[in-house]
């Protein structure tokens, strides 16, 4: 038993003295921070190698560009719909009272020479110029008169004056839907007071709605509205 015990001991010694003393030695504490600190590796770099070393970095990826704001609606500063003899005022009014035009709304008036008008031919007598009248009531027509004071047109039909023939074309076509069949264009220069609604700030969507309403009147226009109303608006 001894000498197992003998050579047990000797076996530990030798195992002891070379974990601690032989090649394949754990390094103590003061050759752990001799290896980590290696002084002889250090090297100081001047200002001109600092400065090559920031020029060879990679350029930062550039920013993602901002999406494009969303574009504006178009406005239009002032549009003009008419014109309207001022018989056709309510109507016109009525039409456009939908939209809540409020303060954007106004009128324009001017004096203009009518060069053409729509009419029925002159009557016999007042009579029959009464029963044109009566008939034209009865049809749902609008805005006429009987001619009194031209001996030329002496119990005539008035249905209208307008500016260009274009126009009173227009007003001709409606009358004929409504079941007028006598009814003509011909040229008449005579002057007339005429109405134009001004709008102001019209966005796109407006300026469609107005157009839809612009049907209803025929030979009227939705424009620009001329420079002296812009100015007024500002």
């Amino acid at each position: 038993m001894r000498i197992v015990f003998f050579l047990l001991l000797l076996a530990n010694l030798g195992y002891f003295a070379w974990n601690n003393f032989g090649p394949g030695a754990a390094p103590d504490d003061q050759q752990l921070a001799e290896q980590e600190l290696n002084p002889q590796a250090i090297r100081l770099l001047s200002s001109e190698q600092v400065a090559a070393l920031a020029a060879e970095r990679p350029k930062q990826a550039p920013e993602r560009p901002k999406p494009p704001p969303a574009p504006k609606p178009v406005t239009t500063a002032c549009l003009e719909f008419g014109a309207f003899n001022l018989a056709d005022v309510p109507r016109a009014e009525q039409a456009l009272e939908p939209l809540a035009l409020g303060t954007r709304l106004g009128q324009r008036r001017t004096d203009e020479v009518a060069s053409y008008w729509v009419f029925i031919p002159p009557q016999p007598t007042r009579q029959g110029a009464n029963r044109k009248y009566a008939e034209l009531k009865k049809l749902g027509v609008g805005d006429f008169f009987i001619v009194q004071e031209d001996p030329k047109f002496r119990f005539a039909i008035s249905l209208g004056v307008f500016k260009t023939e274009e126009a009173a074309k227009a007003r001709l076509g409606e009358l004929r839907a409504r079941g007028v069949r006598t009814a003509r264009v011909g040229p008449k220069e005579t002057p007339v007071q005429r109405v134009y609604f001004v709008i102001r700030e019209v966005p796109d969507s407006l300026v469609a709605k107005l157009a839809a309403v612009r049907q209803g009147f025929p030979g009227t226009e939705l424009k620009a509205c001329p420079p002296e109303e812009k100015r007024a608006g500002k």
